[in-house]
C-alpha cells in the first residue's frame, strides 16, 4: 500500500496506518490522538492514550512504537507527517483538502475506515473485508504468526482478557501445525 501513498494525503495516510497497526489502535483511538499524546524517545516513540474502549474512567495507558527496520517506519512516518503539516499542537490526523492544505479539523473513525478500504482497493483487495478494525487485527495476527507471546501481544494491545486476544491469534494459527498439513 505505501507506494500508492504521495502527496500531502499521502504522508498522513502513512503515518496514520502504519502507527495504526504498530501500536495495534482502534480507529476511535487513532483519531483522539493529540500532538501531546507523543514523546518521541531514543527507542522509538510512546503514545500516550487518554481513553479507550475498555478505559472509560480514562486513566490511559502508554503504547510503546519502535523504530522500524525497514522503510515502513512508524516513527519516521509519525515525524515527517508532524514536519510535513507543521502540528505542534492539537489533533494528529486532521483533514487534507485536494489541494494538499492540511485543516485543523481532526479526521473521524469513519475516515479510517474509509482510508484503509481505498488503499486495500487500491493494491487489489476485496475492500468490504477490511475496515480500520484490520489494522489492530492485523498486528494481533502478524504477531500470533511470527510466534510473539500472549502476554507481550496483549502489552501492546490492551486487551484484558487472553480469551478475546485468543480470538485472533486462533484464526491467525489456523494453518499453523496443522493435523492435516503435517500428514499431507
Amino acid at each position: 500500500m505505501l507506494h500508492l501513498m504521495c502527496g500531502t494525503k499521502g504522508v498522513r495516510d502513512r503515518a496514520l496506518l502504519l502507527v495504526g497497526f504498530a501500536a495495534a489502535l482502534r480507529r476511535a483511538e487513532i483519531v483522539a490522538l493529540d500532538r501531546s499524546d507523543f514523546e518521541f524517545v531514543n527507542e522509538g516513540l510512546k503514545i500516550h492514550l487518554r481513553r479507550s474502549k475498555t478505559d472509560q474512567e480514562g486513566v490511559g495507558r502508554t503504547v510503546a512504537v519502535p523504530h522500524g527496520r525497514t522503510e515502513a517506519c512508524p516513527v519516521r512516518a509519525v515525524r515527517h507527517w508532524l514536519e510535513l503539516a507543521g502540528i505542534d499542537g492539537g489533533a494528529v490526523f486532521r483533514r487534507v483538502t485536494k489541494a494538499g492544505v492540511v485543516c485543523e479539523a481532526r479526521l473521524t473513525a469513519q475516515s479510517v475506515n474509509l482510508i484503509v478500504k481505498g488503499y486495500v482497493k487500491g493494491i487489489g483487495l476485496r475492500p468490504d473485508k477490511y475496515s480500520g478494525h484490520s489494522l489492530r487485527a492485523g498486528l494481533v495476527t502478524s504477531a500470533a504468526q511470527a510466534g510473539v507471546a500472549a502476554h507481550r501481544i496483549m502489552a501492546q494491545t490492551g486487551h484484558q482478557s487472553a480469551e478475546m486476544l485468543g480470538r485472533y491469534i486462533r484464526d491467525a494459527n489456523l494453518f499453523v501445525n496443522n493435523a492435516a498439513g503435517l500428514l499431507l
